[in-house]
């Protein structure tokens, strides 16, 4: 579980805990994860998604403790806005991509290594967004990076389809959930302040349930995703967003 210590991370793991999985927390918000992992009886390793090295270190001691990966996460990811594509700096594009896109690939070829190893199939679930299913003005370097993980998603499962390695790999997009990353992809309601961004305000306006969404949501649909109950879904993506892309 990469960006596991906090927020849909930490959602995800509080519910494959609770249903018997032992999980691994991978973050590098060190205090937060290895709190978690004391809650939860399961364990933390410190993670730098963007790192090959650190990804070979991880898996090496996974497959050292536990024998075999059944399921991987990718869900860490950052977003930075800028109020246009002209005014977004190109090292902060680059690190987006890094975040987003290329620890998402890494987690892919070194989980999935892995797996096919220990033989006994697996899921693999890519954190993506709706901002990956439609524009988003002031996000379109997050977007490009959430429509590379969609593709990217549905490329490999088909991958393995034919490799017949029993290994399903599906994406999850996320509509307006209660996390931290809105404090960084939204401005401020006041300039100047650090007035936290109105998401309940925000929902009902354009989200056709009328409220925001929680970590639990999403954990939900990724511990359905986890499990055998959906043994005949890859290259999917799952919406969670309160019909927010139906319209």
């Amino acid at each position: 579980m990469t960006g596991g210590a906090s927020g849909i991370g930490a959602g995800c793991a509080r519910a494959l805990a609770g249903a018997g999985a032992m999980v691994v927390i991978a973050d590098v918000q060190d205090p937060k994860g290895e709190a978690l992992a004391g809650e939860l009886a399961a364990r933390y390793r410190r993670l730098d998604v963007t790192s090959e090295e650190e990804w070979l270190s991880l898996t090496d001691w996974i497959e050292s403790e536990f024998g075999r990966l059944d399921i991987l996460v990718n869900n860490a990811g950052i977003g930075l806005a800028s109020p246009s594509i002209t005014d977004m700096r190109l090292e902060d594009f680059r690190r987006q991509q890094a975040v987003n896109v290329e620890g998402v690939f890494l987690g892919i070829k070194h989980g999935l290594r892995l797996m096919r190893r220990a033989r006994h199939g697996g899921s693999i679930i890519n954190m993506s967004s709706v901002a990956g299913l439609k524009g988003a003005p002031g996000l379109a370097a997050y977007s490009a990076t959430k429509g590379a993980v969609r593709l990217l998603t549905k490329s490999v499962a088909l991958e393995c389809a034919a490799a017949e390695d029993g290994v399903r790999v599906n994406s999850v997009h996320p509509g307006i959930i209660e996390t931290p990353i809105w404090e960084s992809i939204m401005a401020p309601s006041s300039p100047g302040t650090n007035t936290p961004p109105d998401l309940d305000g925000l929902s009902t306006m354009i989200v056709p349930l009328g409220v925001k969404g929680l970590p639990q949501d999403i954990a939900n649909g990724v511990l359905w995703l986890a499990s055998d109950e959906s043994r005949y879904v890859t290259g999917s993506e799952l919406v969670i967003d309160g019909g927010y892309t139906a319209r």
